[in-house]
């Protein structure tokens, strides 16, 4: 069974910046692809970010390129979520997820984390 965990979230302002992490557990995820989402309020949940656990490789939701990177740190089977310039418009729950790189479907999710920002 795959445990996430994220952490990092917060209250910030306008411009500020902030990292996400997301602690995985329950298994090798050398197959694995992990990946960011986010539920801003009213809205459905978008994709913001992934990452292929083996080789590094990323993929980014355009509205986020440029801002937002992704990362993973194999030893600590951790995945970040590095966010800069952030606005209103990013507040919202942001999930990690998991899924095999020969699925199109994520299995396993986390909690969440709230990032809220105000200008």
């Amino acid at each position: 069974q795959v445990h996430l965990v994220e952490s990092g979230g917060g209250s910030v302002q306008t411009g500020d910046s902030l990292r996400l992490s997301c602690a995985a557990s329950g298994r090798t995820f050398s197959r694995y692809h992990l990946g960011w989402f986010r539920q801003a309020p009213g809205k459905e949940r978008e994709f913001v970010a992934a990452i292929s656990w083996s080789d590094g490789n990323t993929y980014y939701a355009d509205s986020v390129k440029g801002r937002f990177t992704i990362s993973r740190d194999n030893a600590k089977n951790t995945m970040y979520l590095q966010i800069d310039s952030l606005k209103p418009e990013d507040t919202a729950v942001y999930y990690c997820a998991v899924r095999d790189r020969f699925s199109a479907s994520y299995a396993y999710w986390g909690q969440g984390t709230q990032v809220t920002v105000s200008s």
